[in-house]
């Protein structure tokens, strides 16, 4: 199912029309986009490890998965019900997540191809982020190198978003380049708010803050 509705994502909107529907405004679909992204903020931020969190990205897939069949021609629809996939993968863990990784991958991959400025480049930063944390063949598709164009397209696209600085700058630790990483972090820790999702902002300021202490911790 997944694949088929990707795929055809990815034909229909080969057409003008289509297009030009995904470029009008559209109040209804923003609305439902903000719905599930604050959902995914409450998954992901506020409710306990383990299998709590586990049911709740699974029924989230579940709503995203729909949403996306019901806008086909939405890269913004893609782009979270890959964010959905990624994060349920790392609630997951281990070697089963990787089917969710893989399912992620597809859906960024088919976001690009429809519109790779969409939410402003997040396609990008989401889908570098997997390869830099998915392991490498031949357990999986990770990719550092990979990881770090994808990123770095990200930030030319966004270069004061809070995601794509903090991931680049996280991507940065995990190479083990902490100086390079920390005005990253610093950019990220000053990056404007986001309307409707402060749950999502308070969240990521507090993965900043800690990953900074750490950097920090590296380089005293």
């Amino acid at each position: 199912m997944k694949i088929r509705h990707v795929l055809f994502a990815s034909l229909v909107l080969t057409a003008s029309v289509a297009a030009r529907a995904a470029a009008a405004p559209d109040p209804a679909f923003d609305a439902d986009l903000l719905s599930i992204q604050q959902a995914w903020a409450q998954a992901n931020y506020e409710t306990p490890a383990g299998d709590a969190r586990k049911e709740a990205f699974d029924a989230l897939e579940k709503r995203a998965e729909a949403f996306t069949r019901q806008h086909p021609g939405r890269a913004e629809a893609l782009i979270w019900e890959g964010i959905i996939e990624s994060s349920y993968a790392g609630a997951k863990g281990g070697l089963g997540a990787l089917g969710l990784a893989k399912e992620a991958r597809g859906n960024l991959e088919a976001a690009l191809k429809l519109d790779p400025n969409a939410l402003d480049g997040s396609a990008y930063t989401s889908l570098g982020t997997l390869y830099y944390k998915v392991p490498g063949f031949p357990l999986g598709f990770g990719d550092h190198d990979k990881a770090r164009e994808l990123l770095q397209q990200a930030l030319r696209i966004n270069p004061n978003g809070i995601d794509p600085n903090y991931f680049y700058a996280d991507f940065l630790v995990n190479q083990g380049d902490y100086a390079a990483a920390l005005p990253y972090l610093e950019k990220a820790a000053k990056a404007p708010a986001r309307p409707g999702r402060e749950v999502a902002d308070k969240g990521r300021h507090a993965e900043i803050a800690a990953l900074t202490a750490k950097v920090k911790d590296k380089l005293s």
